[in-house]
């Protein structure tokens, strides 16, 4: 994760941006992207016989200055004890969690890194989605992302749209009772198509997830921008602030609406969310 994230007291991140961990040229360009977080991707990115050499990359580029995240290989694989000992590093501010199934999915990597790194775990099975509750309370879970490529492929299903609607929802309600941060959206994988990108971004937020994967550099403003407070929206919450402010307790209404604690709250939020 760059300097210019969390770590600084800002809101947290919306993008996140993959980029294969064999190809440390285009390391220092993701971190110019614009994207609040970049993954460096030991997993799906880097074919097997490029693993060994993704990770010696990764290692090699690292500096407390450049914070980044890093996808390891999934529990079960070969790589992944090699992959989970890059988390003792300086510079890695987190580590992605493939194909994470149970709490001690999330202890085994733990007990890898060896810190209190965040986690941030992908729901990409169906037995991930029906656990995901135990994942979600697994030690430094941060966040749940959505491995909705992977996970249609797990189910059969042939479109990654609006038919996991359902298991967004599931997501969300399940990140909220466990205490964590709202979750993380899947990748559009058509890189072309901006329509499509900012409909599926929409689409999400409309859902309670406050981000989304990218896997290219020119996903992350529309990613970005998606997810940012509209000028509408500002000015409600801002109404909303003053007129409670003012009438110190007593009931008021807004736009012809009664404000309440919940409406005071959604409009904090959105004010919280300007950079």
């Amino acid at each position: 994760m760059s300097d210019n994230t969390a770590m600084k007291g800002l809101p947290p991140p919306r993008s996140f941006l993959f980029v294969p961990g064999d190809r440390p040229e285009r390391f220092d360009k993701a971190l110019q992207s614009g994207a609040d977080a970049v993954i460096l991707d030991l997993e799906d990115a880097v074919a097997p016989e490029n693993k060994d050499e993704a990770r010696r990359a990764i290692e090699a580029w690292l500096t407390p200055a450049r914070r980044v995240l890093i996808r390891v290989n999934a529990p079960g694989t070969s790589w992944f004890e090699h992959d989970a000992r890059l988390g003792r590093l300086r510079g890695v501010a987190g580590i992605v969690l493939p194909k994470a199934e149970s709490a001690s999915d999330v202890v085994a990597l733990v007990s890898q890194t060896k810190s209190k790194m965040p986690v941030y775990a992908l729901i990409e099975t169906a037995k991930g989605m029906f656990n995901a509750m135990d994942v979600a309370r697994a030690p430094f879970v941060r966040q749940l992302m959505f491995g909705t490529l992977d996970f249609c492929a797990d189910l059969g299903l042939a479109s990654d749209g609006r038919e996991l609607d359902h298991f967004r929802a599931d997501l969300v309600v399940t990140s909220r009772i466990a205490g964590i941060a709202p979750p993380i959206d899947g990748v559009t994988p058509s890189i072309g198509d901006d329509d499509l990108l900012c409909a599926d971004t929409l689409n999400a937020k409309r859902w309670g997830f406050a981000g989304k994967l990218c896997i290219h550099p020119r996903q992350v403003a529309a990613v970005n921008e998606g997810f940012a407070p509209s000028q509408a929206e500002l000015a409600w919450a801002s109404r909303i602030i003053e007129a409670f402010r003012i009438a110190d307790g007593a009931a008021v209404a807004v736009d012809g609406k009664m404000v309440d604690r919940p409406v005071v709250q959604r409009a904090e939020s959105i004010l919280s969310a300007v950079r």
